[in-house]
């Protein structure tokens, strides 16, 4: 049985709740533990499809702002602006960097994202506009790992709105 549009947009909709251990919050040791009832986590959403265009284009020549752009525009509680997000220190911002890309379905590196953001992505909400019924704006609360699987799925034939079951 296929899925509906709703079951598969879901997943853009999730917020995760996110552990940071002591030694990336506190790299030094000298900032508190996980005993002295300080929060240690933080609410992060998976980017979207749109959310990675729009950091793309607004980060094209710095792979550094790219990575904050994320970290911020991924960041639910707390919320912080850019400026803030700027003034974390780096692992910090690795380390939630990494969750981003977990809960986005992104396991490419920098370089490799880049070229996937581009004109593929356009075809690629073509595509799935096509073959799911859907208009551009569901096509851009998809997650980058959504848009890929359902590409493969679509490339092997998989599931019911696929030609060969038509």
């Amino acid at each position: 049985m296929a899925l509906t549009s709703d079951e598969l947009l879901i997943g853009g909709r999730a917020t995760h709740v996110v552990d940071i251990p002591p030694g990336v919050l506190h790299p030094s040791g000298n900032g508190g533990s996980v005993d002295d009832g300080l929060p240690t986590q933080v609410v992060l959403r998976p980017l979207l499809l749109a959310d990675v265009q729009r950091i793309h284009q607004a980060a094209q020549e710095s792979r550094t702002l790219t990575s904050v752009l994320m970290v911020q525009q991924a960041l639910v509680e707390p919320a912080l602006t850019l400026e803030e997000v700027n003034t974390l220190h780096a692992g910090l911002v690795e380390f939630l960097l990494q969750e981003v890309n977990r809960i986005s379905g992104l396991t490419l590196g920098g370089s490799e994202l880049e070229e996937a953001v581009q004109a593929p992505l356009a075809r690629a909400c073509f595509v799935l506009a096509r073959e799911f019924g859907w208009t551009p704006d569901e096509c851009a609360r998809l997650t980058v790992g959504q848009v890929l699987l359902y590409l493969e799925l679509l490339g092997r034939g998989m599931g019911s709105w696929s030609a060969s079951s038509r």
